[in-house]
């Protein structure tokens, strides 16, 4: 509650404006690696081709066997410029190898990396490039708002933002002098020579988690960048039960403590005090304690406040996220155990050793 950089507050925050619905976007590529995208390509080119007058699209098929090239061909007819990907190669993850594809088929001075299964309101390209203009910035980085529709998909997803900005304070993120680096892989606009400048791709060829990765070697370099949470960019992806989140986390959960043992466990004592601790203390502590314990748990529901009321969730939603904490604590075990048995990360088909 009492760090300076606000870990919980939402403020950093950027939505479409209207008014920029019909800008001149031909100094803008964006650049999609897809894979067995078929199901919500059509979405995220249809909402593209209403953003504005001469963007220019790059779409790389990453090896798909599915219609995601032919649907992508049916709603942006010669308008879009489709890649067939190579092979993989070794060293490489399939996401960074699609873009690295992609990016050498990029002339315009902008870029904007963004997930097959994103769907952006009118205008908010040329919002972003607005802001981005405006403030100095060589990268701005949207947080898309997640699918919360399913039960777990409430539990879950505004938790993960809550999560994610403990790790990656947005104000500390968004200062140029602090370490902290950030970005939101589903929508990143981005200077492109500042991406020549560091040798993106190849520099995170290897990373994971590469959206957070490609920010730090940017902020390494010198240059500013920003991340921020907004209503119109959304992702389309369905987590209809527990599954399919857990994997999502699992597969970069122990990838971002390092595959550090020691960091594991230094998680799982910090979580277990800041959302266990108060329970504990109310069943079981005398009054002082117990007094303690009420202020604890009333501080853990306020700094979750601010998170659901950004999405529009019920506050009674913070009630449970004791639980929904034990949950993900459990799938980072469950990531570390599925390291230690040799599967550092499985998506879309691929294994990453």
């Amino acid at each position: 509650m009492l760090l300076p950089w606000k870990p919980w507050d939402t403020g950093q925050n950027l939505d479409a404006a209207p008014e920029f619905a019909d800008a001149d976007l031909s100094d803008v590529t964006v650049l999609i690696p897809a894979r067995n995208e078929e199901e919500v390509i059509g979405d995220t080119l249809r909402a593209l081709m209403e953003q504005g007058k001469g963007l220019n699209i790059i779409l790389v098929n990453d090896k798909s066997w599915d219609r995601t090239s032919d649907i992508a061909r049916e709603i942006c007819g010669d308008s879009i410029k489709i890649i067939n990907g190579l092979d993989l190669p070794k060293g490489w993850t399939g996401k960074i190898w699609a873009l690295d594809q992609g990016f050498k088929h990029v002339n315009t001075p902008k870029i904007l990396l963004m997930d097959a299964d994103i769907k952006l309101d009118p205008g908010m390209i040329a919002t972003a490039l607005a802001a981005k203009d405006h403030n100095g910035l060589n990268m701005l980085s949207l947080l898309a708002w997640l699918r919360m529709e399913s039960f777990w998909e409430k539990l879950m997803m505004p938790a993960f933002v809550y999560f994610f900005k403990m790790l990656y304070p947005f104000k500390l993120a968004n200062f140029k002098k602090s370490r902290v680096a950030a970005a939101a892989g589903g929508f990143i606009l981005v200077d492109t020579e500042a991406l020549r400048k560091i040798k993106a791709f190849e520099c995170i060829r290897s990373e994971l988690i590469d959206d957070c990765a490609l920010a730090k070697e940017l902020k390494n370099a010198g240059f500013s960048t920003w991340i921020g949470l907004t209503h119109s960019v959304h992702s389309l992806r369905r987590y209809e039960g527990l599954g399919g989140i857990w994997n999502m986390i699992a597969r970069t959960a122990f990838t971002q403590l390092k595959y550090s043992l020691f960091l594991l466990l230094c998680v799982t004592f910090i979580m277990l005090v800041m959302f266990f601790g108060h329970i504990a203390g109310l069943c079981y502590g005398g009054t002082i304690i117990w007094l303690l314990s009420w202020v604890s748990f009333t501080l853990m529901v306020i700094t979750y406040l601010p998170v659901l009321s950004y999405y529009r969730r019920s506050y009674l939603w913070a009630l449970a996220l004791p639980f929904t904490a034990l949950l993900y604590l459990l799938m980072t075990w469950s990531s570390a155990w599925r390291h230690w048995k040799g599967h550092t990360g499985r998506w879309k088909g691929r294994e990453y050793d």
